[in-house]
């Protein structure tokens, strides 16, 4: 069976299925007669999920350090206290109920115990609660319990969508390739799949319903192709074309320690987009002249309590020291729209991407930007690091957000703590005002980054996540064309130099003409990198 989607990160893989189960599980209460047999099947998942923790642990541990390792302990404690995982095994055999449903009802009742507690400890509690309880419920219904993080070799990760936190937890030792049934080529699944360079195809529509566990499949992330359960002759033609693709990913090393110059003798940079400090290594490893664009948002998921100052500063201090004394542009935190915190509740909004999101919550939340400034300033003494705020739709919020800026200087000096004073602050151009606003904010900004991915959708009014409208969701649009060349004029005009950081960067049919613009820097996915020196030394 072939089944044909939106092509989104290169490659070719042949694995087997892993169906990531949504997380939303129906609880329906279902009357029993052998209680007996009810409670040996909780109390298989049960050991499952201890299972599942302790492997967890032991990577987290591996990975991360003890400290950060300990939460998964406290699981595993958790599922042996008679309160909790004992009160649904008595559930099942005093009220003769389905486990999942007497565990749904232990969950609750202590999400109701903690919500009205104002404890710091005991809120932590409540979600320790929560997420093991779903694990459990989710091996109840087969589904691994939920888990990304201990996945076998060779695994291909089919889901309905994958969110950021997903994604970070993808070990890409394990999983070759994932396939979704939504999303475009800018969804963040895609764009983290070109991060960990592994093939991607996305807006499937049904693959879910369509593949098992355990089925093979090769997936052609070139032509946005999947073919489940293949016969021996395709297998073997896939074989071949996988050997292609990677001798040709081998010539083009030969580029990775030549400077990229175009036909017209202009000197490009060409760096590399981060969402974590060891994508550092990818971008080193493929001759990236720098980092274009650090996701930090990674840095606040997939745990439950704000990142601290500290542990900011050294994932930054780690990233800048590495690359030496090439530029690194990290961007202040960019949460909302689709990127959430479950321990910063947003408000519920008709339109979440055109909301509370980015530069705004930052602004909105100024004890949380601090927190981040402080971090970034205090890293920036050991490298090339510049600063960058996203969603910068006016001069005064750019304006307000370097008085904050300004104000951690003043802190920082007071506390006797070195920091850059003279490194570089810029803005993302992602929405069309600032592209047109740009001749003006050019005089008072030191850099911009375009960021297209939000221009686009932004400018064509088409959700670039949404894949019944990805055929308006067009880089080369004569409107598009028209804002990032106004962009990079206005850059120029004031002396400043003007990148791109949207997946545009390291569209092979876009950057002849963004070399022909007078694009400054490149900045995209590391797997993207040495393609992109290729055609801009053609261009």
């Amino acid at each position: 069976m072939i089944k044909k989607g939106i092509a989104a990160s290169k490659g070719y893989a042949i694995g087997h299925v892993f169906v990531k189960a949504n997380s939303e599980i129906e609880i329906v209460e279902k009357a029993i007669t052998n209680i007996d047999e009810e409670k040996a099947r909780f109390e298989k998942a049960v050991e499952a999920s201890r299972n599942q923790l302790k492997a967890i642990k032991e990577k987290a541990e591996k990975d991360l350090g003890a400290d950060k390792a300990a939460v998964f302990e406290s699981h595993i404690m958790l599922l042996d206290d008679p309160e909790f995982t004992g009160s649904a095994a008595s559930k099942i055999e005093n009220e003769k109920i389905n486990a999942e449903k007497a565990l749904s009802d232990v969950i609750d009742m202590y999400m109701q115990i903690f919500a009205g507690i104002e404890d710091e400890y005991m809120k932590e509690r409540a979600a320790d609660v929560k997420d093991v309880g779903t694990r459990v419920l989710n091996n109840l219904a087969g589904n691994g319990g939920g888990d990304l993080g201990s996945l076998d070799k060779n695994t291909i990760v089919v889901a309905h969508d994958l969110t950021p936190s997903d994604t970070a937890q993808l070990d890409k030792d394990k999983v070759i390739a994932f396939l979704t049934n939504i999303g475009g080529r800018t969804s963040h699944s895609a764009i983290m799949a070109r991060t960990l360079e592994i093939p991607a195809i996305v807006g499937l529509q049904d693959i879910m319903d369509t593949v098992k566990n355990g089925d093979a499949v090769i997936v052609d992330g070139v032509e946005g192709i999947a073919i489940v359960n293949p016969d021996e002759k395709t297998l073997n033609e896939y074989t071949e074309k996988k050997k292609e693709f990677e001798k040709k990913q081998e010539e083009l090393k030969k580029l990775i320690s030549i400077e990229t110059t175009t036909k017209a003798g202009k000197r490009v940079e060409v760096c590399g987009n981060i969402g974590k400090a060891k994508d550092v290594d990818a971008v080193l490893a493929n001759g990236g002249d720098g980092v274009g664009l650090f996701r930090t948002e990674f840095l606040y998921m997939d745990r439950d309590s704000m990142p601290t100052e500290d542990e900011q500063f050294e994932a930054y201090k780690h990233v800048v020291e590495k690359m030496g004394k090439k530029p690194v542009v990290i961007r202040t935190l960019d949460i909302g729209g689709d990127k959430k915190l479950t321990y910063l509740p947003l408000p519920e909004e008709m339109n979440p991407f055109l909301g509370y999101r980015a530069i705004r919550l930052c602004l909105g939340r100024k004890d949380i930007f601090k927190v981040q400034l402080r971090a970034l300033l205090r890293a920036s003494v050991y490298g090339n690091l510049k600063i960058m705020f996203p969603m910068i739709s006016s001069l005064e919020e750019f304006l307000e957000a370097k008085d904050v800026l300004k104000e951690c200087m003043g802190e920082l000096e007071k506390e006797g703590k070195a920091f850059n004073a003279n490194l570089e602050t810029g803005i993302m151009v992602e929405i069309p005002a600032a592209a047109v606003n740009s001749e003006e904010l050019a005089k008072h900004v030191d850099f911009f980054s375009i960021g297209t991915n939000d221009l686009i959708q932004y400018t064509l009014a088409a959700d670039r996540m949404n894949e019944k409208v990805s055929y308006l969701y067009n880089p080369m649009h004569p409107a598009v064309l028209k804002l990032i060349k106004m962009t990079i004029e206005s850059a120029h005009k004031e002396g400043k130099w003007c990148g791109m950081c949207g997946e545009m960067a390291g569209d092979e049919k876009a950057i002849p003409t963004l070399v022909e613009y007078g694009l400054d820097e490149f900045s995209m996915s590391a797997s993207s990198i040495l393609t992109a020196k290729e055609l801009i030394m053609k261009a």
